[in-house]
């Protein structure tokens, strides 16, 4: 396989299942983590190694190194295996999804923001999600009428912080997970809940259902839920443990234990919790947003630079979701039709935004 990320918590999980099920690694594509990529490539022997920054080549221990963003291009077009993780952080992880597809090659996709920015442009029946809630609605999928899908959130590092003193609290604080640890942007889109957005857009895409909701789940062992039309619901309870999807991404089907079940006596209850617009107010353009997918382009651009500027101090939790919501208003009249089209937009929304 190829792996895109190799050195984040989605491609070390990938790893662990390929070590396990002894399963073949191509290619590594990694940031600038070059102590773990080098350990990864002492273990697992790839032909292909990419990484971010020309400056680092002489660092890794490989015979083949590429970079930057066309490296991860040429990396992919070179590898001989037929499967691409797609674990990178953000925009970045568009062209590849797109090439990966273009190849003929399968996709098992983590890079959230491929499906948010370029849904209608990927071939969704095609993909495969490396995602505890699609994955989730993936397994309980049945043929059977349904009246609407929910996706299930952790709340975030303020989920129960007085909402007066949302404003004032740091970048510190909202890496600050209260379930688990996570890369640094994908953290704060928790804490602001426009991570559940991306994936309500995700869900609208993957599986051509407008009907899609999210509610607070505190313990995070329910991760979605499917609700029939003859007034049942199901849903899917596990640890969380990302090792479960991607198992069943690599291999297809399971047929031994990835994790252990989960003990309900031990769990003893479960609260469920409203998303609210005052402590989360991105919630505001969530309906709008699944009628106009195609807008997830903007919202994108928008928070990676209102993130940033969060992380570097500049603004507080609450402006982001204010200047998400600005950038959305601003470009509301969008309508992609190309990959051309939305590597524009996203130019453009990103001078707004900065």
């Amino acid at each position: 396989m190829v792996i895109l990320g190799s050195t984040g918590s989605i491609g070390v999980n990938t790893l662990k299942v390929a070590k396990r099920f002894d399963l073949g690694v191509e290619t590594l594509v990694a940031g600038k983590n070059i102590k773990l990529l080098n350990e990864q490539i002492k273990e697992f022997h790839p032909k292909i190694v990419c990484i971010a920054d020309k400056k680092q080549i002489s660092e890794v221990k490989h015979k083949k190194v590429l970079y930057g963003s066309d490296g991860i291009l040429e990396a992919i077009e070179q590898s001989k295996s037929d499967l691409v993780v797609n674990a990178l952080v953000g925009f970045a992880g568009l062209s590849p999804s797109v090439l990966t597809q273009k190849l003929g090659k399968r996709l098992a996709l983590a890079n959230k923001e491929s499906l948010v920015v370029a849904g209608n442009l990927l071939q969704t029946s095609k993909i495969i999600p490396i995602d505890s809630e699609h994955f989730g609605l993936w397994y309980l999928l049945q043929n059977k009428p349904i009246s609407s899908m929910t996706i299930t959130a952790s709340g975030g590092a303020f989920r129960d912080t007085p909402l007066e003193k949302l404003s004032k609290m740091s970048s510190a604080e909202a890496l600050n997970h209260p379930n688990w640890k996570m890369g640094r942007k994908i953290t704060i889109d928790s804490a602001t809940m426009t991570n559940k957005v991306f994936e309500l857009l995700e869900a609208r895409w993957l599986y051509d259902c407008e009907k899609v909701d999210a509610l607070i789940e505190t313990k995070s062992i329910i991760h979605a839920m499917i609700n029939f039309k003859d007034g049942s619901t199901t849903a899917h309870i596990a640890n969380a443990d990302m090792k479960l999807p991607i198992s069943f991404a690599l291999m297809g089907k399971v047929q031994e234990e990835i994790l252990p079940h989960v003990d309900l006596v031990e769990v003893g209850n479960l609260q469920f919790k409203e998303i609210r617009q005052e402590r989360y107010p991105i919630w505001e353009i969530r309906e709008d947003i699944l009628k106009n997918p195609q807008r997830g382009v903007v919202l994108n651009a928008a928070n990676e630079i209102s993130v940033e500027r969060f992380l570097n101090n500049e603004i507080n939790i609450l402006e982001v979701a204010k200047i998400n919501k600005k950038a959305y208003k601003k470009f509301s009249d969008i309508l992609p039709k190309n990959l051309d089209d939305i590597f524009e937009i996203d130019k453009e929304v990103r001078k707004f935004c900065s």
